[in-house]
């Protein structure tokens, strides 16, 4: 099927239909998916016709239809996006040609991002659970002036549930219980929550439990490369190469979460709002699918090679205040404290030692934000933050055969010590009814301390000592061109500060290549710009694009390195040559996100959406530049959406662009075994596309059941830098019953 006639045909009938449009209005509309103009930008909320960003505020009715196993899955039906998964327990976003630890994520005003997220791919957004997300939005860009460190491609911004106050003198009760079941994985979920509200005091509580199990791909297009043909098995005291009765199951890839969410919010007045709430989420052990499908003369090279239980949790107290005074007219403070756990545990096929690295981060932050207005027209915004971090790290071997447990070197330096204070402040200024003007100053000190144990690991240096400082600042205009559209532009600055994973790592990232501590980093600093157009018309049309170009200075990259005078060494069982990351490169991002909406009709809306990102870096080694690993290939999503009475139906299209072995990074391209060949023989990410129907059903006010076919057409696909296959054709069903 070619991809670009399906596009064209759309886009064609849509202008058809858009020449057509009247505007009329109707209670069963989908003028909503349209209307939403209030952000939370600056952490307050906003016109979206006066905040000089392009961000993407990701309408939860509409994204519930898409029934995201996750919250990496819930970003990416926002449709600007890209998720990367190198196992089903998994999903690392890539935002405008950054991810990892150059994106943030932020939950209920704190944010995630901790001392060892890493500059490889991230799964820690799947701790947040999709089911108890109120709202979510991401701002695109470099967050620095309000965030801090890691902001620099955008940052992911969740609300959970907020508990609901009775209006009057009865007790205010809502429930909701929801089931949900997924063919390709077998997934069986199970959800809860409940709130109960007086006038002044209100609790929520939210329950989610999931398993999922191994994963099947589609059986049409995509290469045979893709396919699972066997796996190990302990066998009779000994490691047994199986066959697998059906290739298409990615066997080793199912795993189980739960979260919890306890909130407690108490309004004692009309000038306080407070509230307590408690996080939780943990997984079973996940394997790490894209280790396990490696091979070595033709088998596989790992028995084993898991994550074991992730476990998040948080505690966090908040107050806001309401009521004008000589310093601020709204007030919010925020105190948090989580406490992190990961594991990851590996042997080798035919080796009975089994090794387990345990961190841990415990993460200590305040923040206290205010708005004053100094006239109608000015608002300033200032604030501080601090955030402190203790990393634990510990490892051993076991022998699988005897028990004997030995000693091997953790993978960070264990009780590094990682803290950030900061202040910033921002002023937004309405010149005329057509022009705002926003601008503002951070300035952030990060401090590092690390003691390095050279019990099993030589390292030429004892300790790491980073204390460095960063000014980051922006400025941003909107323009009003006409009563429905305005123009905004913004230059900005961002930085990451070097963490503990950054200068104390021990880890073989790719079979035979061993990334090893380095002390000596600073951080990275980054400039960008982009102009975007918005034009809406209510209830019949919505319009936007924007350009962007972000260069990155000092940038951390991984290259060779030499420790002790060699540039290799053996490590667990094997010969590895050595990395590190280094301050080595500079890097370039630019690209284009792009969205139209129409109403054909009342009762009917039709959208389009298109994101693309061309990044690449220096390379030292070579005196060349190399594409950015991190910029996706093009991604889009066109949908058709039908909704009369308690019947809502959504047809729609995902396309992903291929990317060529000259465009793959030069990590990526040495990845044989996730990649399909080329002509060449050449390892290269092929295009890919999916066609699905959803649809929900309110059977009656309190019982509503929704479902669809995902990947009709049932195609085999591996999105791009992913280690497990996507899933082939999806049947779901899900039943939610609310009172």
């Amino acid at each position: 099927m070619d991809y670009r006639r399906i596009i064209c045909s759309c886009t064609a009938m849509g202008m058809f239909f858009f020449a057509q449009a009247q505007d009329k209005k109707s209670k069963d509309s989908l003028w909503n998916e349209l209307d939403e103009v209030v952000v939370s930008y600056n952490k307050w909320e906003q016109n979206l016709n006066e905040v000089p960003n392009k961000i993407a505020r990701i309408n939860m009715k509409l994204a519930a239809l898409q029934h995201p196993q996750t919250a990496a899955d819930l970003l990416g039906a926002s449709g600007s996006v890209f998720i990367q998964k190198s196992q089903m327990g998994g999903g690392s976003p890539m935002i405008r040609g950054f991810a990892t630890n150059r994106v943030l994520i932020v939950v209920d005003g704190v944010r995630m991002n901790n001392a060892i997220y890493r500059s490889g791919n991230l799964q820690n957004v799947i701790s947040l659970d999709a089911l108890a997300t109120e709202n979510a939005e991401v701002i695109f860009g470099p967050g620095s002036l309000i965030y801090g460190s890691d902001a620099i491609g955008g940052v992911m911004d969740f609300h959970s549930f907020t508990p609901k106050l009775s209006s009057n003198e009865d007790l205010f009760v809502k429930a909701n219980v929801l089931t949900r079941y997924a063919s390709a994985n077998k997934e069986k979920t199970v959800h809860a929550d409940v709130n109960f509200g007086e006038k002044k005091i209100s609790f929520l509580s939210s329950f989610t439990y999931s398993d999922f199990g191994d994963m099947k791909m589609g059986k049409n297009g995509g290469q045979d490369s893709y396919l699972r043909p066997n796996s190990v098995e302990w066998i009779n005291g000994k490691d047994s190469v199986v066959t697998n009765p059906d290739p298409r199951v990615q066997l080793q890839s199912g795993y189980h979460q739960l979260n919890l969410l306890q909130k407690i919010r108490i309004r004692p007045n009309d000038h306080w709002d407070l509230g307590y709430a408690y996080h939780y989420s943990a997984t079973g052990n996940v394997p790490r699918y894209d280790r396990l499908i490696e091979t070595s003369g033709g088998l596989p090279t790992f028995a084993q090679w898991y994550y074991g239980p992730q476990r998040w949790e948080m505690h966090q107290a908040q107050a806001a205040y309401t009521g004008r005074t000589a310093l601020f007219d709204n007030m919010k403070a925020v105190f948090a404290y989580q406490d992190y756990e990961e594991s990851r545990h590996d042997r080798r096929r035919n080796n009975a030692n089994l090794r387990n690295l345990t961190e841990t981060v415990e993460a200590v932050s305040a923040n206290f934000d205010f708005l004053k207005m100094l006239d109608p027209h000015t608002s300033l915004f200032y604030g501080a933050e601090y955030v402190f971090n203790e990393v634990g790290s510990t490892g051993n071997r076991v022998n699988t055969t005897n028990g004997t447990v030995s000693g091997v070197a953790s993978r960070y330096p264990n009780g590094s010590k990682w803290q950030s204070a900061a202040a910033y402040i921002s002023l937004k200024k309405r010149v005329n009814p057509k022009l705002v003007l926003s601008t503002g100053l951070r300035y952030n000190h990060v401090s590092l301390k690390s003691r390095f144990d050279t019990t099993y690991f030589k390292t030429p240096f004892l300790e790491a000592d980073i204390s460095k400082g960063a000014l980051t600042g922006n400025i941003g205009i909107t323009y009003r061109t006409t009563e429905n559209s305005h123009l905004f532009f913004n230059v900005s600055t961002g930085f990451r500060s070097p963490n503990v994973d950054d200068i104390g790592k021990i880890f073989e990232s790719v079979t035979g290549r061993l990334t090893v501590p380095n002390a000596n980093l600073s951080s990275e600093y980054a400039w960008n710009g982009e102009l975007g157009w918005n034009i809406k018309k209510e209830r019949r049309y919505s319009f936007d694009i924007t350009a962007f170009f972000t260069y990155l200075d000092n940038a951390i990259a991984r290259r060779a390195f030499r420790l002790n005078g060699s540039d290799s060494l053996e490590f667990n069982g094997g010969m590895v040559f050595t990395e590190a990351l280094q301050n080595v490169a500079h890097a370039k991002v630019w690209g284009v996100q792009g969205a139209f909406s129409v109403f054909i009709a009342p009762r009917i809306s039709w959208s389009i959406q298109g994101n693309w990102t061309k990044g690449e870096e220096t390379d030292d080694a070579e005196d060349k530049n190399v594409p950015l690993r991190h910029a996706a290939p093009f991604f889009g999503n066109s949908h058709l959406r039908f909704m009369r009475g308690k019947w809502l139906f959504d047809l729609y299209g995902i396309y992903n662009a291929a990317i060529r072995y000259e465009d793959l990074a030069p990590t990526e391209q040495v990845k044989t075994f996730i990649y399909a060949k080329d002509a060449n023989g050449n390892p290269y990410s092929p295009s890919w596309y999916t066609i699905n129907l959803k649809g929900s059903c309110e059977i009656n006010r309190h019982i509503s059941v929704s479902g669809g076919w995902e990947n009709m057409t049932n195609q085999r696909y591996r999105p791009y830098s992913s280690g497990i296959v996507a899933a082939g054709s999806n049947l779901v069903l899900s039943v939610k019953a609310s009172i």
